[in-house]
């Protein structure tokens, strides 16, 4: 954006935008000369924000301990830029939200603080954020935006925007509610699909049969959709659904495949550890003391986001059994993950006479030396678990056992 339009990044996080001057991108997605040559003007005082015309927000929209939407940050962020858009002004929202918050919440926000009138002093848009963590392939340009606003001019203006700057081009939609709907179907369809495929690998363990060969078996075919087993962290596909659901009931309709899809995600964690508890049982090994390397806290392979880690879920149902679990990751930040879940992470090339290593996010790091690391931190007879069946059995060493969803 800031190649073709003078561009002003704003965040309250002082440390984030320090970092950003200085060419890193802790979440990996930008790489550093891009930053060092960009034309972007970082700052954390709103007054900065005065001269622009077009303000984009894309705070996060997290839940609540009881897990309702808590617009919290994005009700703040609107209050700020009311108190320095000028007339004319077209705010945009990124945000994932429930349909109906752009204009019922978002537009509401910004007249108080304002004191203009929406629809008529200023305007409202929204555009939803598509990317995909940790995909090389797709970044920002490659990945067509959804636009919608409260009328056709807005529209035009915030299609010519994106337009300019996204190559894979702009989809307009006619409604904003549409638009934020779509976004929650986008990663709701998601989750619902991993959640079969995490039910399905339930099914095949009491069958006695592995999952990643029924699944095999089954992308034979053509229209087969392929999904693998596994815990389903992060901000948005274990987030978005609830907004779904909550829209739906405030609606007068119970949502049940949607939630019934997260009960049974949420539940992962917690089969993993009875899991690799039965099989520790089955090869006579002491379960209370025993000790569980965790390869990965992130949210997914690829990345540095600790969000909802489905990891740290799994060590906690893992102490449930008097177990004692060890995590490593190298692409996590070590300081964020002691402040957030006080925990410890370790170098796992340190890691020796492990009960059982777990395969929990197949970082590239991993990966490499996969097989290396599991001769090298697994006692003999030790258990090895690879949760997204990301591996060859054959290839680790023959002393090793195997279990994968």
């Amino acid at each position: 954006m800031a190649g073709t339009f003078p561009t002003v990044g704003f965040d309250v996080d002082e440390t984030r935008l320090s970092t950003l001057r200085n060419g890193i991108d802790c979440s990996g997605e930008v790489a550093q000369d891009i930053l060092v040559h960009s034309r972007l003007k970082l700052h954390s005082d709103p007054a900065a924000l005065a001269d622009s015309n077009v303000f984009i927000v894309a705070v996060p929209t997290p839940l609540t301990p009881g897990g309702k939407p808590d617009l919290g940050m994005l009700e703040d962020a609107c209050t700020m830029i009311g108190k320095v858009m000028a007339p004319g002004a077209t705010v945009v929202i990124e945000s994932t939200v429930y349909p109906g918050t752009t204009e019922e919440v978002c537009g509401p926000a910004l007249e108080r603080a304002s004191g203009l009138r929406c629809g008529v002093d200023f305007q409202i848009a929204y555009s939803p954020e598509r990317l995909n963590p940790g995909d090389t392939r797709r970044d920002f340009a490659s990945i067509v935006k959804l636009v919608a606003a409260q009328d056709r001019r807005t529209l035009d203006l915030v299609a010519a925007v994106y337009g300019s700057v996204v190559g894979a081009g702009v989809h307009r939609v006619d409604s904003i509610k549409v638009a934020e709907a779509a976004k929650l179907l986008e990663n709701t369809q998601r989750d619902v699909n991993i959640a079969l495929i995490n039910e399905m690998a339930q099914i095949c363990g009491l069958l006695g049969i592995r999952a990643a060969d029924v699944l095999r078996a089954a992308g034979s075919k053509w229209n087969f959709l392929p999904f693998t087993p596994g815990l389903v962290g992060g901000h948005c596909v274990g987030i978005d659904p609830y907004y779904l659901a909550d829209a739906a009931q405030r609606s007068g309709y119970h949502p049940r495949v949607i939630l019934a899809a997260r009960q049974v995600n949420e539940g992962m964690p917690a089969y993993v550890a009875s899991r690799i508890v039965l099989a520790m049982a089955a090869q006579e090994t002491r379960v209370r003391g025993a000790r569980v390397g965790l390869l990965g806290i992130t949210f997914k392979e690829g990345v540095p986001d600790i969000r909802n880690s489905k990891t740290v879920e799994l060590a906690q149902a893992l102490a449930l059994y008097g177990i004692q679990a060890h995590i490593a990751d190298p692409r996590a930040d070590v300081y964020e993950s002691r402040a957030a879940f006080g925990i410890e992470l370790e170098d796992e090339t340190d890691w020796g006479d492990l009960d059982v290593l777990v395969l929990a996010v197949p970082h590239a790091e991993f990966m490499a030396r996969i097989y290396d690391q599991a001769e090298q931190s697994l006692r003999p007879q030790g258990l090895f678990v690879d949760l997204k069946a990301a591996l060859d059995p054959a290839l680790l060493p023959e002393d090793v056992f195997y279990m994968a969803l």
